[in-house]
């Protein structure tokens, strides 16, 4: 009689890993991709692995003016995932940080070229400030309304919003248009520098960075130690049962959209009025996409999202840096990124999951 034999693998859940142990798998597999990168840098460029990795390591440490740079991207990228925690954590697919940080770059525009003459600098930031954060709280309650009322797709909805604020944005960059026919606003206020946000010590960034930082240690107790917090997970886990322990989902839905835009808003607030002091369509630079994989990645630790937002700033400084001193082109600085990505996202398998391989029929009987 024929039986059938188990599968040669077999997969089942672990249960939860200590932090030291998942930390250490996530270590080995940033040294299983330095060495998997290094083996594909030798056969499509014939260039030195170390040279590569000591040029991306200039490109994010080289200079103090890098230091900052870095410090300021990985403070709006932290930022931005910071936000999206929240509804991800409700098992709400908020994909609009990206227009959210738009809007609140626009508002924060507006006030600047339409107040800037009429309002002393320090009530104009205050103003901006409510203005960017009421714009990306709205502008993330909209999708909030349709799916708590109506149960839409928030998936597509946030989608589509992203798209809507582009056109916004572009729309009154042709009104503001400095020179006209130019296309692009310029430096907003460059003379008199009213509405820029303050420097803190002589340095840029650093205003950005302390923010952030503040926001940080906010979302992790308010996700942890919060009652908010404690109904979020528990809407994200089952709204059925959120319901049944008297918890009110709609409500719960609606506040944790407009937290979530609000701080998307204060991202576009710091992009308008602290560095760029202009805006434009990129201004966002794609970080609102990109910060979703912050998030994932951190498993919507605020802590964590320390880390993985500082490894893909590093990255991409470091990608840029490679094209600057080898001559290659960007692409191949994307495809070292993606490599380390693909083997850091990969590891979290064997962190959750454990392989079970079939045992020999000797060793099945050694056993019995």
């Amino acid at each position: 009689m024929n039986k059938s034999r188990a599968p040669l693998i077999h997969i089942t859940k672990r249960k939860t890993m200590p932090w030291y142990c998942a930390w250490g798998v996530r270590g080995a597999a940033i040294v299983a991709a330095l060495i998997a990168c290094a083996v594909v840098t030798m056969f499509m460029t014939g260039e030195n692995p170390i040279a590569i990795y000591a040029a991306m390591l200039k490109g994010a440490f080289g200079t103090t003016r890098k230091l900052w740079i870095l410090g300021q991207n990985i403070a709006i990228l932290l930022c931005i995932a910071l936000a999206l925690v929240p509804a991800f954590k409700m098992r709400f697919w908020n994909l609009g940080g990206e227009g959210q940080v738009l809007i609140g770059g626009l508002a924060a525009a507006a006030c600047m070229i339409c107040l800037g003459n009429r309002l002393p600098s320090g009530l104009l930031i205050a103003v901006m400030t409510l203005a960017s954060i009421a714009a990306g709280a709205v502008w993330a309650l909209i999708p909030a309304v349709f799916k708590a009322k109506w149960g839409t797709n928030e998936t597509l909805f946030t989608l589509m919003m992203n798209y809507v604020a582009t056109q916004l944005v572009a729309y009154f960059v042709i009104i503001w248009e400095s020179p006209k026919g130019s296309g692009k606003i310029g430096i907003i206020n460059q003379t008199t520098g009213i509405g820029w946000l303050p420097q803190i010590g002589g340095q840029k960034y650093l205003l950005n960075i302390l923010v952030v930082a503040m926001i940080t240690v906010i979302m992790y107790f308010y996700m942890n130690y919060s009652k908010h917090g404690y109904e979020i997970s528990v809407v994200g886990e089952s709204e059925r049962t959120a319901r049944y322990v008297g918890i009110k989902v709609e409500r719960v839905i609606l506040r944790t959209l407009l937290l979530s835009g609000a701080i998307c808003g204060v991202a576009g607030l710091l992009l308008v009025g602290g560095t760029d002091h202009t805006i434009t369509t990129t201004v966002a630079g794609g970080r609102g996409f990109t910060a979703v994989m912050v998030a994932w990645l951190a498993k919507f630790n605020p802590v964590g999202m320390v880390f993985t937002s500082f490894l893909i700033v590093f990255l991409g400084r470091g990608a840029s840096e490679i094209t600057t001193i080898f001559g290659l082109n960007h692409s191949y600085g994307d495809i070292l990124t993606g490599i380390i990505l693909f083997f850091i996202i990969g590891c979290e398998f064997f962190i959750n999951y454990r392989l079970n391989f079939r045992k020999s029929a000797g060793k099945e009987a050694a056993n019995v």
